[in-house]
């Protein structure tokens, strides 16, 4: 997910890391010794950021869900959004297609410079009803059409996903 940072970048970035959860990006930045970047942790669920800030109580969380409260999210430079999007439960594909696009709208507006975030792929070996796999040209479509043609879309990193990098 880091790798949506493109350089030149400023020396201190603000990375918003969207469904931040138990702020494990945070503890992979620590432990790889990643520097220069202020770091913002948001979720829905209020364990997670109380839990996110015993563990952290330097870094800043917010718990809000951004549908209902869109100012909530603070203009940053990169926003991640790591498996915010690869479950969709008990939506239809409509359905959560019509949430993955409201949701991306949303963050897109408060980024300065880019959005990452993942689904699952169409090119697996079978579908699990209660993920949600978008196909390439759906989420190009998309893109090109609502926020901008500057994106890189990632699959090769092992796993029945895909990354995607969304740019200004």
């Amino acid at each position: 997910m880091l790798e949506v940072i493109r350089k030149p970048c400023p020396p201190i970035i603000r990375l918003l890391d969207f469904g931040c959860g138990a702020s494990h990006l945070y503890e992979y930045m620590v432990a790889a010794g990643v520097t220069g970047i202020e770091y913002t942790g948001l979720d829905l669920s209020p364990k997670f950021v109380d839990l996110s800030r015993k563990k952290f109580p330097r870094n800043n969380y917010i718990c809000a869900d951004i549908l209902e409260e869109p100012e909530c999210i603070p203009r940053c430079d990169y926003i991640v959004m790591n498996g915010v999007f690869t479950e969709k439960r008990g939506l239809t594909f409509d359905e959560m297609l019509a949430y993955f696009e409201r949701s991306l709208s949303v963050v897109f507006a408060k980024a300065e410079m880019g959005v990452a975030f993942n689904v699952m792929s169409k090119h697996v070996d079978w579908e699990r009803d209660d993920l949600f796999h978008l196909p390439f040209d759906t989420l190009a479509s998309y893109l090109i059409a609502s926020l901008t043609r500057n994106f890189v879309i990632r699959s090769d990193y092992g796993l029945y996903e895909y990354t995607t990098y969304v740019y200004r």
